[in-house]
């Protein structure tokens, strides 16, 4: 009996690979470099090749095998299995993905956007405790998430439900790559929290660290920015604050539209971990609905960069019945 899925973490410069229980325990996992080159032609044949080595190099049975799932970023058409608009793959157009992965390895596939499957797995096995109503927030180069409810992902009548990174938290706020203004990835991406403090250093006139580095024209990242916060930095910590009243107000926000059992924030900027949190949670309980602010718990994410792998091999669990 068929015991086992596959999830695919596909990224910019890597391809995640994990062989997984149907409880989600994964047994073996490896990756390989992405080959962007030509238009991104060398990704899916890359996929089926490692896939199927991997299977003959273990000596496994195909049989053992549900299916599989795969993470992916760019706009997902689920049920013709095609990606587009994933520029960081070269994949500007139309890619059919799902067909040819499920004929060259012949298996069932499925996939979906990376940070919905990061939302799936960080729901399945990690903070949110297989609980039905998660959000998920991912921190990073940009701000990604997923929306489960009900047990359901939320995809929306074009696959743009979860775009967390793109709600307005402040109308007058940065020009987004969106063409937006005051979007939540202009100000709590990685990115966004080096931007924060740059905009406080031209008026700040106290003693600090980060700030002279920034004066200097020094490079200064958002690890530096937490770090320095952690160690009491007066400047930093006004930069810390501004992203945690940011990020609370969005996490008040779907909060009070979802009411779900936990907002779990994940991605490298999360890695500033507990001291993140409790500042995040105060501006939450601050601007939440009374119900939610009580009910409705902000966790830091587990499974770090397994989450997606995870996700995406619980997308293959449908496949159990056939």
């Amino acid at each position: 009996m068929a015991n086992k899925i596959i999830g695919i973490d596909l990224g910019g410069t890597s391809i995640k690979f994990g062989i997984l229980t149907l409880e989600g325990e994964i047994q073996d996992k490896w990756s390989i470099p992405t080959n962007i080159l030509e238009n991104g032609k060398h990704i899916v044949p890359d996929i089926i090749a490692s896939i199927n080595h991997r299977i003959e190099l273990y000596k496994l049975d195909k049989a053992d095998f549900i299916g599989i799932g795969m993470g992916t970023p760019g706009t997902v058409n689920i049920e013709k299995g095609t990606v587009k608009a994933a520029y960081n793959l070269n994949w500007e157009d139309t890619q059919e993905v799902g067909t040819v992965i499920s004929k060259g390895v012949n298996l069932p596939f499925i996939l979906d956007n990376d940070a919905n499957v990061a939302a799936l797995g960080e729901r399945w096995v990690g903070a949110g405790e297989n609980k039905p109503d998660v959000v998920f927030i991912t921190l990073g180069t940009g701000v990604g998430g997923g929306i489960i409810a009900a047990g359901n992902l939320i995809h929306g009548i074009a696959g743009a439900a979860g775009e967390i990174g793109h709600i307005c938290v402040d109308p007058d706020g940065f020009e987004c790559t969106c063409g937006n203004h005051g979007c939540l990835e202009t100000v709590t991406s990685a990115t966004g929290v080096v931007r924060l403090a740059n905009q406080f250093a031209e008026e700040y006139e106290g003693a600090s660290k980060v700030k002279a580095a920034i004066d200097n024209g020094d490079g200064v990242t958002s690890k530096d920015i937490f770090i320095a916060a952690e160690e009491g930095d007066a400047f930093a910590l006004s930069v810390v604050d501004k992203f945690a009243y940011y990020l609370g107000f969005a996490c008040a926000n779907l909060g009070s539209t979802l009411n779900p059992d936990s907002i779990v924030i994940g991605g490298g900027v999360s890695a500033a971990g507990e001291f993140l949190r409790e500042k995040v949670d105060t501006y939450f309980k601050k601007y939440a609905f009374s119900t939610v602010r009580y009910t409705t718990k902000i966790k830091l994410a587990v499974l770090g960069n397994d989450a997606g792998i995870i996700g995406a091999a619980s997308l293959a669990l449908q496949f159990k019945g056939e």
